[in-house]
């Protein structure tokens, strides 16, 4: 930038060069506009990069034989307070037999769960924590709960259909509504769980799932009314905590309430797969609300089970728990106490601990680790693949397979590209090349059968081919280009053999996982592209990642300056004394770092930092499956209209074998587009961008780094560089991207 500039802020020019407008109410100089609205300005919609988990320790043997079935991680959103891996290290660290994560509404954490689990050596068990419709539940208000009840808000969550509001799960101390917990028992039991789950949430809203027992039974079963002794099933069904129909049914309206409910659990899902569950955290009705409950069971036939209803990993993050039970209801500490419970008691304990607390309950212990290691199995076992393309027959009729399909259509994609074989505009290539692309064709088609990636660059194919029946400029973006394939198919403009590009930088034998093609769209239409494959696919197979949208600097001190009682000017200006992506320092030390964040506030802000908070809608990734994937990945609305989501983030879909396409929206097509639309209007010239030159002048600017407003070379960092390393070819520009994506920074391979 020269010295007689205008005094533009940085911001305000990447505005306008993305086409944007001003945000609302931004007038004078000096004013300083949120940039991005909705978030704290404190975090861009996608996930924090998650490492590879590592072990710390492996799982102790010998005890009391214990599994605790039923702990919620900080996926249960602003309830639990550990994050799963914690959860699965404390659980090893303890002796348990088995450990199972049930989440609010969904399995979110299950990846994560999983891994860490499997690192340690702990058996995993898979479940949720569902809220039920239900009459009674509709009949209670969210302003119902008194502080008299004196229940633990720290455990409450989602609510019913009839509050199904953007803030229907937040804003009181206590939301209103019944709870299940449900365990698979084995694959086929998660798949239909994870159906289960998205059926609740896509037949209400977000935030506020809806489902009966009715559609549970139908979803879980395949049947409704099991009539009390069908045989073990595919899942076993917790009575749950204090918001479980059957304790809430017992300490609302006594034994006679509770046990029509437990009757209607049997009947709906069978008595050897119902189980009452005890649990104990110190409160004075525990103990009488335990021995109601028992007698239900052995009155019923019923397996007695002994839970400690886990919100958090050790004692020690009981505080924390509680804040975000403040940030919940929107509310602080002081005006929550009321709901809290006494004590922080909702935390792992081992089999000893277990046995002795539970000492009046014979076989309650010793039934949940039986019942624990009936239910564990690996997560792994659920991998999908991608859907069928569905190919054309053939001249005799008979279906082309998708290898078959895939050298047809490149075929005639190179007869458009490069000529026929013998034709004049080949020859014309080979004179000028000094080689023909159809041997480069034959390799990686070879390679691409023999990886079995057919159908994915058919999925591909589709989508582009969808663009140009609507006239949507669209580009395969990054390694892509190296491919002679994705340019014959139309996926990419830029031709890899007269670039001399390398394939082998795009799909190897040695890669792990199926190619990565992004696609960019023009940003004003790739809506109607992320409809079209929901509609293609339906929302049963296809559906976005979703983004873990965490704690970072701003949002964790704004949260825990709430939760303390701090006023929301104040909670806002130690907020601002934070970068948008920095770390917190050291409570002591905020003088040296120019705040004046109480240390209070410091503390357990570091304590949420990296938590999961809510999610988000990833930019563009989609994930498809050869079966439902919500059988897979539950699925949930998004608050953008028409838009589902997975409740996993992309490195959770990668881990778990789920392959993501990814659709982008790109401003600077739509500004392309419009040009090339604007000569044919008046120049009468259809521009064919995969036949440009490669103009020494273009580079020359380049080289200048005047290359504002144009994509991937437009970064400082890049502007930085491109002088120094002066590219003169395409792939010089290969060369360039690459060194200055954050992969070779981090490593100290370049310093720009």
């Amino acid at each position: 930038m020269g010295f007689n500039n205008p005094d533009v802020p940085w911001s305000d020019l990447e505005r306008m060069l993305s086409s944007r407008l001003p945000p609302a109410g931004a007038g004078g100089p000096g004013h300083r506009a949120e940039e991005r609205p909705g978030d704290g300005s404190d975090s861009p919609a996608w996930s924090r990069h998650r490492l590879p988990y590592e072990a710390h320790g492996s799982r102790a043997r010998g005890g009391v034989p214990y599994a605790e079935l039923h702990a919620h991680s900080n996926f249960s959103f602003l309830d639990g307070a550990s994050h799963p891996e914690d959860l699965a290290e404390e659980a090893a660290r303890l002796g348990l037999d088995a450990l199972a994560l049930c989440d609010h509404n969904g399995l979110y954490g299950v990846v994560r769960f999983a891994e860490a689990a499997r690192a340690v050596g702990l058996p995993t068990i898979f479940g949720s924590e569902l809220t039920m419709s239900t009459p009674a539940t509709a009949a209670t208000p969210a302003a119902a709960a008194t502080p008299a009840t004196r229940t633990a808000a720290v455990a409450g969550t989602a609510t019913s259909r009839t509050a199904r509001t953007a803030t229907a799960r937040t804003a009181v101390p206590d939301p209103p509504g019944r709870h299940l917990v449900i365990l698979a028992r084995n694959p086929r039991g998660y798949a239909r769980l994870a159906r289960a789950i998205s059926v609740a949430q896509m037949a209400g809203e977000k935030n506020a799932p809806h489902i009966t027992y009715e559609d549970l039974s139908v979803t879980l079963r395949g049947s409704s009314g099991a009539s009390g002794d069908v045989g073990r099933g595919d899942h076993l069904i917790l009575t749950g905590c204090r918001k479980g129909t059957v304790p809430a049914a017992l300490m609302a309206d006594g034994p006679a309430a509770a046990e029509r409910e437990l009757h209607r659990l049997i009947n709906t899902f069978g008595r050897e797969n119902v189980a009452v569950e005890l649990w104990d955290h110190g409160d004075p009705l525990d103990g009488p609300r335990n021995d109601a409950l028992v007698e239900l069971a052995l009155r019923n036939g019923c397996e007695v089970v002994a839970t400690n209803n886990v919100h958090y990993a050790t004692p020690d993050q009981r505080r924390l728990a509680t804040a975000l039970a403040a940030v919940r209801a929107r509310t602080s500490l002081d005006e929550i106490d009321a709901w809290l419970p006494g004590g922080g008691s909702a935390h792992l304990r081992s089999g000893a601990e277990q046995a002795a607390r539970f000492a009046r309950y014979p076989g309650a212990v010793e039934a949940a680790a039986r019942l624990g290691l009936e239910c564990a199995f690996d997560l792994r076992l659920v991998a999908p693949n991608l859907p069928p393309y569905p190919c054309p027959n053939d001249a005799s009729g008979r279906p082309l397979t998708e290898m078959e399909f895939l050298r047809q259509l490149v075929g005639k994609g190179a007869e458009r590209r490069y000529g026929s074989p013998g034709s004049q505009s080949l020859a014309r290539f080979e004179a000028m090349h000094s080689k023909s692309p159809y041997p480069q064709l034959a390799h990686e088609l070879d390679l691409i059968e023999q990886l079995g990636f057919a159908g994915y660059f058919l999925i591909v194919w589709d989508i582009v081919e969808f663009c140009g029946r609507r006239n949507i400029l669209c580009q395969g973006r990054g390694s892509a280009a190296n491919s002679a394939v994705c340019y014959a198919l139309g996926i990419t403009n830029a031709d890899s053999v007269a670039l001399g590009l390398l394939f082998e930088r795009f799909l190897s034998p040695e890669r792990d996982g199926p190619p990565d093609i992004d696609i960019d769209i023009e940003s004003a239409r790739r809506e109607e592209v992320i409809q079209y494959v929901y509609q293609r696919y339906g929302r049963t197979h296809a559906a976005q990642v979703a983004n873990v949208i965490t704690y970072r600097a701003k949002s964790s001190i704004r949260d825990m300056a709430r939760a303390l009682g701090y006023s929301p000017g104040q909670q806002d200006a130690w907020s601002k004394e934070t970068d948008r992506y920095g770390s917190l320092p050291e409570v002591g030390t905020q003088e040296q770092h120019g705040m004046s964040v109480p240390d209070t506030v410091l503390d357990m802000a570091q304590e949420v930092l990296n938590s999961p908070r809510h999610l988000g809608i990833h930019s563009g990734g989609m994930v498809l499956c050869d079966r439902p994937v919500i059988e897979v990945c539950p699925t949930e609305w998004a608050r953008m209209e028409n838009r589902s989501v997975l409740q996993w983030d992309k490195e959770d879909c990668a881990a778990a074998g789920l392959v993501k396409f990814d659709l982008l929206g790109l401003g600077m097509l739509g500004a392309i587009h419009e040009t090339l639309d604007l000569i044919a209007e008046f120049h009468g010239v259809n521009i064919d961008l995969a036949k440009l030159p490669q103009d020494d002048d273009v580079y020359d600017m380049i080289c200048d780094a005047d290359t504002i407003g144009v994509f991937q070379i437009e970064s400082r960092a890049q502007m930085a560089t491109l002088p120094r390393l002066r590219p003169r070819t395409f792939y010089d520009l290969v060369v360039e991207v690459a060194l200055i994506r954050p992969g070779p920074i981090q490593g100290g391979s370049v310093h720009p």
